[in-house]
């Protein structure tokens, strides 16, 4: 199975509407999470080291991810 994890902003409208439209696939575990402080679901280290894939919905979320946990290890960013 792969782990699979969807990231915006706030982590109230598109990662969460991304993790939904793809729970049902039983190929894959999705998570969502929002690089604000104040998101839904706050973006941590663990989510990310956890995540096989990640996938951003903007460019700045890329990079915000890269600045705080640095370069991709496993995951495909």
């Amino acid at each position: 199975m792969t782990r699979v994890l969807f990231v915006c902003s706030q982590n109230r409208l598109r990662s969460p509407a991304a993790e939904q439209h793809f729970s049902s696939r039983t190929d894959l575990e999705v998570a969502s999470a929002g690089t604000s402080n104040d998101a839904e679901t706050p973006l941590t280290a663990e989510l990310v080291e956890r995540a096989e894939l990640i996938f951003v919905m903007e460019k700045r979320h890329r990079i915000r991810l890269r600045q705080r946990f640095g370069p991709p290890s496993g995951a495909s960013v």
